[in-house]
């Protein structure tokens, strides 16, 4: 699984940083930044579940 960001669409709801911070974080803007594209077992579950309360459908799941 990759996680994959588009800081265009973000609005800096920060659900997906209090969601699964091992993964996402803002950055000065509030804009989502990954700390990493490929998350592993124990964090993907809640990336996954951040991808699905982003309002602003900033972020999507590719399966390698």
């Amino acid at each position: 699984m990759r996680i994959k960001a588009d800081s265009d669409l973000c609005v800096g709801s920060g659900q997906c940083v209090l969601t699964e911070p091992a993964v996402f974080a803002q950055d000065d803007d509030g804009i989502v930044a990954l700390l990493t594209d490929h998350p592993d077992d124990q964090s993907a579950r809640q990336a996954h579940h951040a991808v699905t309360l982003c309002p602003s459908r900033a972020l999507s799941i590719l399966q390698e």
